[in-house]
């Protein structure tokens, strides 16, 4: 391998990017190593049967394009794993019936598939083209370089939005009522600033309710625990109707102490 690829190579990875602007500057320098007119990600769906291609590269005549679904039974790819043959430079004579091959044009087929750090099948990395092309151990290595960097980053942008959707949830726990799922007394009080700052500037009112249900001890007493909560949360249901229901520009939270 080059070093100027080496040094491409290391440039990407060195910039915080989205997984498109990774694979696109990928395909790119996966076209110059193996001299082929297109080259392209897809990801399959192997419960639905369907490979779909997300990113391509077109410098040439062949164009493969973008956002295409083929079934992934009848695909080059799923053939090429399917027979252990990852390079063909006559694809029509070998896969003759391959139908999206026929019409894309396809001569020369170089693909291998992408497994994720877990070992679930992601997709395949293929570069193809219209004349024959040579195989080189060269373009093989890249390829295979290439497919790994992909999986680990898809694997990195998975484990990151697991973590934000983690500590999404988190958040909305801290400032909820477990009980009724109205905002609690935190929330509110985090909040009060920036509402009383907002009233201000479209010279609105705040209205904030301190409610205290009469009695209520006797309902857990004379009926236990879980006829309390359910009265609780019914009186909760009732106070967010009427919280969208009134016409108010700004914000209005309840929270009942139990």
């Amino acid at each position: 391998m080059s070093d100027q690829i080496i040094a491409r190579v290391s440039q990407s990875l060195a910039k915080e990017q989205s997984l498109e602007s990774l694979v696109r500057q990928l395909l790119e320098m996966l076209e110059m190593v193996t001299d082929m007119e297109s080259t392209y990600l897809t990801k399959v769906d192997v419960e639905a049967r369907l490979q779909h291609i997300m990113f391509a590269r077109n410098s040439q005549k062949m164009h493969i394009p973008e956002n295409f679904t083929v079934s992934w039974d009848y695909s080059l790819c799923k053939r090429a794993i399917d027979e252990n043959c990852f390079f063909s430079d006559e694809v029509p004579d070998r896969w003759g019936d391959c139908v999206a091959a026929r019409n894309l044009g396809i001569t020369t087929f170089l693909s291998t598939p992408i497994h994720l750090p877990d070992g679930s099948f992601y997709g395949t990395l293929c570069a193809a083209s219209s004349e024959k092309r040579q195989w080189s151990e060269r373009a093989e290595q890249v390829l295979q370089l290439f497919a790994g960097l992909i999986a680990q980053y898809i694997q990195k942008e998975a484990l990151v939005e697991q973590l934000r959707e983690a500590n999404a949830a988190l958040i909305a726990q801290s400032y909820t009522d477990s009980l009724t799922g109205l905002p609690n007394r935190r929330a509110i009080f985090e909040n009060l600033t920036t509402l009383f700052s907002l009233a201000r500037h479209l010279n609105h009112k705040i209205m904030i309710a301190f409610i205290d249900l009469d009695n209520f001890k006797l309902i857990n007493d004379r009926f236990g625990h879980n006829s309390g909560d359910l009265f609780l949360i019914q009186v909760g249901e009732r106070l967010n109707t009427l919280a969208k229901l009134l016409v108010v520009s700004a914000v209005m939270s309840f929270w009942l102490f139990h």
